[in-house]
């Protein structure tokens, strides 16, 4: 750490681009493959469960390392020097090299967000534990965003590492903050888990999943118990503007809901940009 903090401020900046990039190109897998991943683990979990004594069919082996990166068209496999962070995918015109399939232009705009919001932190935070803390925070988020819009999942596998990655960095580098960021995680948990019995009791229905619950408690323990108002009524105000304008453009089907993790990411995004003292400036003023 020292040594990064001895570099000048634009080689760290520029360090951190590179480093998003790179990363940027893991998420696209992460949100490609961890779904699938998961899905794979609960059937053989229940398989085990209903039929112990069946035995378990054959699986070519499927996680975020094998096998290769692929066409999705063809099939054919990817070389590294088509695999590079946006670059390849402009020297390729967005397009597969083996059958000219389109490639999603959604792998380079990734790619390039995580590289300028990763050299955005570094910027405005400096080179500190605490602000390569708030990368991983930052990382996890636009992964989780991802996931949940696709696949309306929020793994545990990130939700719960991020939450106690959270706790475990205010303990190390913000003791006097712990108790905040211990109360944030319970009250983030509950608040939204009373919230979702609530519309269950009156409408019959489920209004969000329990990845929404640990993945509010989880920003409750980065940026402390009186940061969840703001960024509850931030991710309720995105996600109507957004939600709107999502059915309206025929984007979504009118009526189809909408997952709520995109929008909790959103909200700690801009309070991990903002910071959270000025966030809760906004809603309690006095208070930030």
């Amino acid at each position: 750490m020292s040594a990064l903090q001895a570099l000048p401020a634009g080689a760290v900046v520029l360090l951190a681009a590179v480093v998003g990039l790179l990363v940027g190109s893991f998420v696209n897998v992460l949100v490609l493959r961890l779904p699938v991943m998961l899905q794979r683990a609960w059937a053989d979990d229940a398989r085990a469960l209903l039929q112990p004594d069946a035995d378990a069919p054959s699986q070519e082996r499927f996680d975020l390392i094998y096998p290769g990166s692929r066409c999705n068209a063809c099939g054919a496999s990817i070389r590294w020097w088509q695999n590079v962070p946006v670059l390849s995918w402009l020297w390729l015109r967005g397009r597969c090299a083996a059958c000219a399939a389109p490639i999603s232009p959604r792998y380079p705009l990734v790619e390039a967000a995580t590289a300028l919001a990763t050299a955005a932190l570094f910027a405005l935070h400096g080179a500190s534990a605490w602000t390569c803390g708030e990368a991983l925070l930052l990382w996890a988020l636009i992964a989780l965003a991802l996931i949940d819009f696709d696949t309306t999942l929020l793994p545990d596998d990130l939700t719960l590492p991020l939450l106690w990655l959270g706790l475990l960095l205010h303990a190390w580098l913000a003791p006097q903050a712990l108790a905040s960021s211990v109360l944030g995680a319970a009250l983030g948990y509950l608040s939204l888990w009373t919230v979702y019995q609530g519309f269950k009791l009156a409408t019959g229905k489920e209004g969000m999943g329990y990845g929404d619950f640990k993945l509010f408690a989880a920003l409750g323990a980065w940026f402390g118990a009186l940061a969840l108002l703001p960024m509850v009524l931030l991710s309720a105000l995105s996600g109507a503007v957004i939600g709107i304008a999502l059915q309206l453009t025929g984007v979504t089907e009118r009526g189809r809901p909408i997952p709520f993790g995109p929008f909790l990411a959103a909200a700690g995004l801009i309070t991990l940009y903002a910071g959270p003292q000025r966030v809760i400036g906004w809603v309690l003023p006095g208070h930030g």
